[in-house]
């Protein structure tokens, strides 16, 4: 029964990557997406998880575990990985598991990583400020980044410790200072926000939630999260206040989770399978799957600031394409406007503190 079970878990994630990454996709490719699922062609990608033993690091491991196109999953915490490690290495799927634990462990964590993805950090507690999270999280980003310029530079970077719109451009001056900073291989995980805005408007339209894609741009915090459901498929006739309201709760989701679980708690489920989703999408693009489009929160000219959230081509290098915007209804174009004097002091606290 539990294996049937982790059987049924497995199929579902793979459905529903390859329904976000192919929505564009012509017949023949959504053939090689389906293709890139057999473990038999895949070649060897290492994955490494930071922050392995924490709410988010738990799941997010077990996701991996599950998604045939890792060959080799290392997971590193300050404690209690061992744990976590022995527990998830007895899933029958072909990734070889591995615990790191303390500093001393971290270089061997990250050695030959193909993608890293770092869950690390506290969460948002009821009362904490994006100012206390920042606090926290910063610092334990910055000392992160530092190893993964030494030990593995060329590799993907997933980051999803909060705030994302400050620890994206932490990340990308620590990997300056190392020489090793390329733009198209660091990546904020928006995709949370994404798929809160496919569940509620599937909701509100009633369509499959399957079939249904949104894309959100700006940032990963409050008002700068922007979901374009003037772009959203399939088409449905949503009044104005139904748009609003979409609006605000895909803003607020993360709330929404914190007050449900009553302080004891905050998105860690969907934040894990959001960003094994992100991160089944960069593993294809470093395997030449075609027509990889996800949104993320990277190094963009598409505004004046230095990084925006957007729609992402992924490729063998990482970001291949960081599209623009499209059209946007008057309700977004206000958004847009809006959301960048925040987005713009996020990324700049994130700069200052890097250089500190």
């Amino acid at each position: 029964m539990k294996a049937s079970m982790l059987r049924s878990a497995a199929t579902t994630l793979r459905r529903a990557s390859s329904s976000s990454s192919s929505s564009s996709s012509s017949p023949s490719s959504t053939h090689l997406l389906r293709r890139s699922f057999s473990s038999d062609s895949n070649p060897d990608r290492k994955v490494a998880v930071l922050g392995a033993a924490g709410g988010i690091g738990q799941p997010l491991a077990l996701l991996m575990k599950l998604n045939p196109l890792v060959s080799s999953l290392s997971l590193y915490d300050i404690f209690g990985t061992p744990g976590v490690a022995a527990d998830v290495c007895h899933i029958n799927t072909r990734a070889q598991v591995a615990g790191f634990m303390r500093d001393e462990q971290l270089g061997m964590a990250l050695r030959g990583a193909d993608l890293v993805i770092i869950p690390a950090g506290v969460p948002r507690k009821p009362g904490m400020s994006r100012d206390d999270l920042f606090n926290t999280n910063a610092g334990i980003v910055k000392s992160l980044c530092s190893a993964i310029a030494e030990y593995c530079p060329n590799a993907l970077v997933n980051m999803i410790s909060n705030p994302v719109n400050s620890t994206v451009p932490i990340a990308a001056e620590v990997f300056k200072k190392a020489g090793t900073y390329d733009e198209k291989k660091l990546f904020g995980v928006t995709m949370l926000d994404v798929v809160r805005a496919k569940t509620f408007y599937a909701g509100k339209a009633k369509v499959p939630v399957a079939d249904v894609n949104v894309p959100v741009v700006g940032g990963h915090a409050g008002i700068t999260i922007l979901p374009l459901f003037s772009h959203a498929t399939p088409k449905a006739n949503l009044s104005d206040e139904d748009i609003k309201a979409l609006t605000k709760r895909t803003q607020d989701g993360g709330t929404e989770v914190v007050e449900a679980k009553a302080g004891k708690g905050s998105a860690t489920l969907s934040m894990a399978y959001a960003g094994a989703i992100f991160a089944d999408a960069c593993l294809k693009g470093l395997n030449g799957v075609p027509n990889v489009v996800e949104c993320s929160f990277v190094q963009s000219t598409i505004t004046e600031l230095p990084f925006f959230a957007s729609k992402v081509r992924l490729g063998k290098n990482g970001a291949e394409e960081v599209l623009g915007l499209g059209p946007l209804s008057d309700y977004e174009k206000q958004g847009l406007e809006s959301l960048m004097p925040e987005l713009k002091t996020s990324i700049e606290k994130g700069i200052r503190f890097a250089n500190q």
